[in-house]
This record gives C-alpha cells, sequence and structure tokens, in this order.
C-alpha cells in the first residue's frame, strides 16, 4: 500500500459517492468489508448493509459538495486521511473527518472508520484552567 494508491481510492470514493446506485461500491469495498460512521458506532458490516447505509447517507449522487483530502500516514494496509466536506452553494454543512482505511491484498478497503466533527461540536471537556 502507498500514498498513490490510497490517493487513487478516496478520489474513487468521491466519484462512487457521486454515482447514482451503489453498484460500484464493489470496486472500493470487500464482499466483508466492515464500515463505521464514528469510532463508538456499530460497524456496518458486508456490501448489501454499506450499501444500503450509503443511500440513507446521502441526499443523493447530484448533491453539491467540495471535499478535499490530506494522506496523513500510510503504514503496511492500513492509511489515515483527513477530509474537509462542504455541502451546499453556498455551504451551509461542513465538517472535518478522519478516516481509517485497511485494504486487502486486492487494494479494495475491507475496514473503514470515520471520526466526523462538525462546527462548535465539543467531543470532550476542556482542561481545567483553559
Amino acid at each position: 500500500m502507498d500514498r498513490r494508491h490510497v490517493d487513487d481510492w478516496i478520489s474513487a470514493y468521491e466519484k462512487v459517492w457521486r454515482t447514482p446506485g451503489t453498484d460500484a461500491l464493489v470496486t472500493l469495498f470487500t464482499e466483508d468489508a466492515s464500515y463505521r460512521q464514528g469510532p463508538y458506532w456499530t460497524p456496518v458490516v458486508g456490501l448489501p448493509a454499506i450499501a444500503r447505509m450509503w443511500e440513507k447517507q446521502r441526499k443523493g449522487p447530484d448533491e453539491v459538495f467540495r471535499m478535499t483530502w490530506e494522506i496523513v500516514a500510510v503504514d503496511g494496509d492500513t492509511a489515515v486521511s483527513r477530509q474537509e466536506v462542504r455541502y451546499g452553494d453556498p455551504v451551509d454543512q461542513e465538517y472535518r473527518d478522519l478516516w481509517i482505511m485497511r485494504f486487502a491484498d486486492d487494494g479494495r478497503c475491507r475496514s473503514f472508520e470515520e471520526w466526523p466533527f462538525w462546527p462548535g461540536q465539543q467531543v470532550a471537556e476542556p482542561p481545567a484552567g483553559s
């Protein structure tokens, strides 16, 4: 696994998100892939379940958004990237996200985990004196 593969995979993910239907998910994920939408969420497992979640989560393939990313690390079969997504024109929703991806030998993702954050979202109590 290298940064080029991860960058190509993320580009393909965005393209598939913008494509009607879910048939192309097989090019991104293994049949038994695990997809966790947050660090404490129960994983969605298997392509049919991921496809149902995918369609439920997006407004449609014509949804207006801009996604940028930076690959933070690649180590063996595991990669981490930082995403920023801005929805609407003008922007009416945005978030930043960390993706943890584990890839199978064929280059498809076998484990995907998101750590999404929205503006104003406080994830923990600030330290005393802050």
